[in-house]
C-alpha cells in the first residue's frame, strides 16, 4: 500500500500565531517534525499543508514539499484532504501528522502505517493510561473499544464507569486508553467524511472524530507506548525542552 504523509501547518493559531516557525534549541518546530517524518519508512512521500507563504518559504529552506491549501479549513482532517487532491498523489492511504508534535517518534507513523491493509477505512492510536489523575483530565480523549480494537466511542469524560469501585482505582480495575491524535484515512474514506456535516456528539464533546463514528465509519486504534508531547503554547516549549533535557 501507498502511503502520503501529510503535516498540517496553519500560522494564525489563537493560542500561539506562528508556532509552526517557533524555535526548539536549534530548529523550528516544523523542521523537526519534518525530519522526524522523514524517518519512518513506510511513508511513500511526504508534504505540509500550509495556507500561509511564510510557511512555505521555509518548507523550500528545509527541504520539504509543501501545498498551499485554502485559510478556512475547520479542521486539519479537511486541510489533508485538499493537500491531498493538489498534490496528484495516487496514494492509497494517508496519514495526518500533527505539525506541534516535534519530538514525535518515527516508529508511531510506522505502526499505524502498518493498519492500512486496504480494509481499515480509518485508524488512529491510543496509549494505556497509567494512573487516575490522567483519566480525569478532561484534555485527555479516553476510548471506549471493541474486541477487534475498533472505537466505538472517544470522551472527554472516564469511559466506561467502573461500578462498585472508587474512581482513583479505576484504572486498576480495567485498561483504559487515551487518544493519540494523529490519524491515517483510506483515500476515498478521506473523500466522504470532508464533505459530511457536523455532528451532534461531535458539537458535545469538540472531538471531529465523533462525526465519523456517528455516520458509521469504524475507526481501527493501534496502541503505542510513545509520547510525543504537544506543543500548543510558547510556555510548553520549555516544559517539554526540560523534560527531555535538550
Amino acid at each position: 500500500m501507498s502511503i502520503i504523509g501529510i503535516i498540517p501547518a496553519r500560522y494564525a493559531s489563537t493560542r500561539f500565531p506562528g508556532k509552526p516557525l517557533a524555535m526548539i534549541d536549534s530548529k523550528t518546530m516544523l523542521q523537526r517534525v519534518v525530519e522526524q517524518s522523514k524517518k519512518a519508512t513506510l511513508l511513500s512521500e511526504l508534504v505540509v499543508a500550509t495556507d500561509d507563504e511564510r510557511i512555505e518559504k521555509h518548507c523550500k529552506e528545509i527541504g520539504v514539499k509543501c501545498i498551499i491549501t485554502k485559510a478556512d479549513h475547520p479542521s486539519g482532517t479537511d486541510r489533508c484532504q485538499e493537500a491531498y487532491v493538489l498534490s496528484g498523489s495516487k496514494a492509497t492511504y494517508i496519514i495526518n501528522i500533527q505539525g506541534d508534535e516535534p519530538f514525535l517518534h518515527p516508529e508511531q507513523i510506522n505502526s499505524l502505517a502498518k493498519a492500512c491493509d486496504g480494509s481499515t477505512e480509518l485508524a488512529t492510536q491510543m496509549i494505556k493510561c497509567s494512573n487516575y489523575e490522567m483519566l480525569a483530565d478532561t484534555g485527555e480523549v479516553k476510548i471506549a473499544l471493541n474486541v477487534n480494537k475498533e472505537a466505538l466511542y472517544f470522551s472527554r469524560s472516564i469511559i466506561p464507569f467502573v461500578k462498585n469501585e472508587k474512581p482513583e482505582n479505576w484504572h486498576l480495575k480495567h485498561d483504559y486508553y487515551r487518544h493519540v491524535g494523529m490519524y491515517a484515512y483510506r483515500a476515498d474514506i478521506l473523500e466522504k467524511i470532508s464533505k459530511l456535516p457536523v455532528s451532534t456528539l461531535e458539537k458535545a464533546e469538540s472531538l471531529e472524530q465523533l462525526r465519523w463514528l456517528e455516520n458509521g465509519f469504524k475507526i481501527k486504534c493501534v496502541e503505542t507506548t510513545y509520547e510525543s508531547h504537544c506543543i500548543d503554547t510558547p510556555e510548553d516549549i520549555e516544559k517539554v525542552l526540560r523534560l527531555l533535557k535538550v
